[in-house]
């Protein structure tokens, strides 16, 4: 009988100690930059007075902007004007790579992908969707590579600042 109280006890503890650290991710933009995991440590929107949408997320020396020309949900085609473009840039010591999806001086379009608008929350003024694009080294910078690839991109309650009024 004792054997017995003392196994219930210790599974009692054992339960009892156990515990689950939930951590929410909110907001958050993260994806995979190059096949390697990438996660901003800070981010926002900011809607243009024109109904425009610009979101930035950074991470450590780095910066991703995604621009669209709404907020209404939606997927919008990249590479094929400057209303819809998505940048990175890495800021290294004395140097820069940028990369983008638009128009290159040569007045022709280049990088692809698309923006995903799957939720625009104006109660609670956050935003959030999907993305992927592949982008130009347009600084030809022989640091980096020609394009860059990122995929399975997600931004997720990304607070939204400013309104149409502005």
């Amino acid at each position: 009988m004792m054997k017995y109280f003392f196994s219930l006890l210790a599974l009692v503890f054992l339960l009892v100690s156990c515990e689950e650290d939930v951590v929410f991710n909110s907001p958050s933009v993260q994806g995979r930059l190059e096949n390697s995991f990438w996660r901003a440590i800070d981010a926002e929107a900011v809607l243009q007075p024109n109904g425009g949408l610009v979101i930035t997320a950074k991470a450590r020396l780095q910066t991703l902007t995604l621009q669209v020309p709404s907020r209404n949900v939606g997927t919008y085609v990249l590479g094929q004007n400057l209303s819809r473009k998505a940048t990175f840039l890495f800021e290294y010591d004395e140097s820069e790579l940028y990369y983008a999806t638009g128009i290159t001086t040569e007045e022709e379009y280049e990088g692809d992908g698309e923006i995903k608008i799957t939720e625009f929350d104006a109660a609670n003024g956050t935003v959030s969707g999907s993305f992927r694009f592949n982008a130009i080294n347009t600084m030809n910078n022989p640091l980096g590579g020609e394009i860059l690839n990122f995929n399975q991109g997600v931004f997720y309650k990304v607070p939204v600042i400013g309104n149409e009024e502005d």
